[in-house]
């Protein structure tokens, strides 16, 4: 069936003097001039056989056939502007999904995702908050997440090792002169994993329990890095996490040893998505990136600013 609609124009020009409630601004608007949105008002008024306005010496009043088409209008306008853009975000290429925790996120993986996308700009990567601490959903095409084996149905690709280094500004870096140092320090903690500080005081040798002067607890490793950031206190940190705040000396590893902990840091994906175009190519990126991180790790170690050493095992 043939829509009989009235001229789009006339009804665009009608629908932003009704809610300007000025044939002055709605050309602004519309980028026209005032002559021209009176023009395709009056002949919209004519198509329909009514009038829309009132028009005064100083103001425009809409009638009751106005503002009803007023109202229908504007919620046509809004629906059709919303689905332009939603058909514009849209893009042809590949998508990949991956599920990946916050911290890992925005420390590691999306300051990198520009390198990505220079390579691969027909890919469009998702993130969905998971892989670290939520279960994995079968609409992801992947995952990182830090573990000692594959989830159940996944293959299981390793990244980088599981270690840790404390962490914290020059400043207070200053001030610290052995890990026994840390007993007069404030410490910060992350409330779902109380272990990371007693691995690390254990492979710094550092046997019986340290009770630090005080301790700074955050729910989220992204708070726990950025409040290491702004000097709160001393962090214990997944290398990834600060890699690039080391690298830039935003951060510093007081005193330098890294404990290796359980597990690593694993893409899992199921075999079905083996051949995915998309995963393809974030895989091989990604293993890429994985092994500049480990470089600059290994840089560091002989620059002898790090020091590697295994944890008590788990």
């Amino acid at each position: 069936m043939m829509r009989r609609l009235p001229s789009l124009n006339g009804l665009r020009a009608f629908e932003a003097t009704g809610r300007h409630g000025s044939f002055t601004a709605a050309a602004r608007e519309l980028n026209v001039t005032q002559t021209a949105v009176s023009r395709l008002v009056r002949l919209l008024e004519d198509r329909l056989g009514f009038p829309l306005f009132r028009r005064h010496a100083n103001a425009l009043e809409l009638t009751a056939q106005g503002q009803a088409l007023l109202s229908g209008l504007t919620d046509a306008f809004d629906t059709i502007a919303r689905l332009t853009e939603s058909v514009t975000a849209m893009r042809g290429g590949p998508v990949l999904t991956v599920g990946v925790g916050p911290t890992l996120a925005v420390t590691w993986l999306i300051p990198r995702l520009a390198h990505f996308y220079r390579s691969h700009p027909d890919v469009e990567v998702r993130m969905a908050t998971g892989g670290a601490t939520r279960p994995v959903r079968d609409d992801w095409t992947c995952t990182i997440r830090r573990d000692t084996d594959a989830l159940p149905g996944y293959n299981a690709e390793c990244l980088f090792p599981s270690t840790v280094v404390p962490v914290c500004t020059p400043k207070l870096a200053s001030t610290l002169r052995s890990p026994d140092d840390l007993r007069n320090a404030t410490l910060i903690v992350v409330s779902h994993m109380p272990n990371e500080w007693p691995h690390w005081f254990a492979a710094a040798g550092l046997r019986s329990p340290v009770h630090p002067a005080g301790e700074v607890s955050f729910e989220s490793n992204v708070m726990a890095m950025q409040a290491a950031l702004d000097g709160v206190g001393v962090a214990i940190a997944q290398i990834p996490y600060v890699s690039d705040a080391l690298a830039a000396g935003r951060l510093v590893a007081p005193f330098p040893i890294v404990a290796h902990t359980v597990g690593g840091w694993l893409l899992e994906y199921r075999a079905i998505r083996k051949e995915d175009p998309a995963l393809l190519a974030f895989r091989g990126w990604l293993h890429q990136e994985a092994d500049r991180a480990r470089q600059v790790e290994n840089m560091l170690v002989k620059q002898g600013s790090i020091e590697r050493r295994e944890g008590p095992s788990a």
